[in-house]
């Protein structure tokens, strides 16, 4: 048991002293939620969902806490977001502190030295021995078009390629790049253009070794677009949205080697996939390459909206003054989170944490895949893992099973989220602070709801 383990659930790290344990005082929304959820529907447009029917009021260690008093086993971190928990303490603290600085200056107006720290260490946590810059945004989304403009700049070329079953935001470009229509496009069109789609690997739908599946999007490169054309192709390493998709060995690295070849900028979306989600500090490592532009996000801030593309300094440098940036790019309260935040990943063992989860996640599932055929593939890496179900009969994916499971664990405390492009997958994100103890009660929950339905 790791010492972040023997520690969690009694001593949560990672947010207030809440106790870890799943509590259920209320149905699910009590009322203090459902009116607040009323309020909501009557202030908020229909458009922005929401998947648990709960007002929070509190989290840390591995539990959310809402307004009735319940206690939920959170084994989604906001997707993916409070990695290191959240309102660590380390983060809370240098948000208070900076916040009592000051706000606000506007970077591009009265630079911060804060800002310039988090550009240092990005340049030196990301993959590559190379020299490269970091340039700080809002949201995922800011950061993958400013990752397309910086490539553009740099190539002299338009055209962009992403993949089938790929997520890279909800913008008028990133939804260009995105491949699922609902809920992220359907109506909002028409799209940037210049953005075209391949077909990536997914080993379990596909069969393909990873060197095939390369062939075939390598094809589609040169004689759909044209690699004169083409000035970018961005990939999640591991897909999120798409259903935690893992490549099979040896296909990342053949399209970098292609883009290589070609001058094209290789850009890995690490927005879901960074900062020690997957046991690595970022998930390139995983798949032994070194991506030309970096986009991150998500996990960066503990909960703060921050991002970033990082990548090879003569790329980056490509755009002229005054062409990249935004008034809140790389707030000072932001960086001050982000600095605390990337302590934490460095000193307090949570990428071996983030190991050690995933290795619990794969063990109850497979065990549970064992009596139970519809649980047809079990894939990720660290405290990044999905379960996909289907019919066993056909291999067909199966998303109205997994919306009843999902639905059914939230209703017992326990937060989990679905996606895929065909809906039939649940995905595992817990925080890094979960223990041991809260995480096996929540998959006992998720076990209980396959098994009733």
């Amino acid at each position: 048991m790791s010492t972040i383990d023997a520690q969690a659930d009694t001593l949560p790290l990672g947010g207030p002293s809440l106790p870890q344990e799943r509590r259920l005082v209320t149905e699910l929304p009590g009322p203090r939620s459902a009116e607040i959820l009323a309020r909501k529907a009557t202030a908020v447009p229909a458009g922005v969902g929401h998947t648990v029917p709960v007002a929070a009021v509190a989290a840390g260690g591995g539990v959310v806490v809402d307004a009735d008093g319940n206690s939920l086993i959170d084994l989604g971190s906001g997707i993916a977001v409070t990695t290191v928990g959240s309102a660590h303490p380390k983060v809370a603290a240098a948000i208070a502190a900076q916040a009592a600085q000051f706000t606000h200056t506007c970077f591009m107006i009265s630079p911060y030295e804060s800002y310039v720290e988090v550009a240092e260490a990005l340049n030196r946590l990301t993959p590559g021995d190379f020299a490269k810059k970091s340039a700080l945004f809002n949201s995922g989304a800011e950061a993958v078009e400013n990752a397309i403009k910086i490539a553009r700049k740099h190539t002299g070329r338009q055209a962009v390629v992403a993949f089938d079953h790929g997520y890279h935001g909800r913008t008028n470009l990133t939804m260009a790049l995105t491949a699922k229509a609902m809920p992220y496009k359907s109506g909002f069109g028409p799209f940037a253009p210049e953005v075209y789609r391949a077909q990536a690997s997914y080993p379990f739908r596909d069969g393909l070794s990873g060197a095939e599946a390369a062939a075939r999007t390598i094809l589609q490169l040169e004689k759909q677009i044209g690699a004169d054309n083409l000035a970018a192709v961005i990939i999640e390493p591991i897909q999120g949205e798409g259903g935690f998709i893992v490549p099979a060995d040896g296909y990342l690295p053949a399209i970098v080697e292609w883009c290589r070849a070609n001058g094209v900028v290789f850009i890995a979306d690490e927005v879901q996939t960074g900062f020690g989600r997957t046991g690595a500090m970022f998930a390139s490592e995983i798949f032994g390459i070194e991506p030309d532009l970096i986009t991150t996000a998500k996990g960066i801030a503990g909960g703060m909206p921050l991002a970033a593309v990082t990548g090879r300094a003569e790329i980056m440098d490509a755009s002229h003054s005054g062409g990249l940036g935004g008034t809140y790019g790389g707030n000072p309260v932001a960086c001050a989170a982000a600095l605390a935040a990337i302590d934490a990943y460095e000193t307090e063992g949570l990428l071996e944490r983030a190991v050690e989860i995933g290795a619990l996640l794969k063990d109850r599932l497979t065990a549970i895949q064992a009596g139970d055929p519809r649980l047809g593939d079990i894939r990720g890496h660290g405290a990044m893992i999905a379960a996909e179900f289907v019919d066993p009969a056909t291999g067909a994916p199966d998303a109205a099973l997994t919306a009843a499971v999902a639905k059914a664990a939230i209703a017992q405390g326990v937060i989990v989220l679905t996606c895929g492009t065909f809906g039939n997958v649940i995905r595992f994100l817990p925080p890094l602070t979960i223990g041991d103890a809260l995480l096996n009660e929540g998959l006992d929950v998720i076990a209980a709801a396959l098994a009733a339905h």
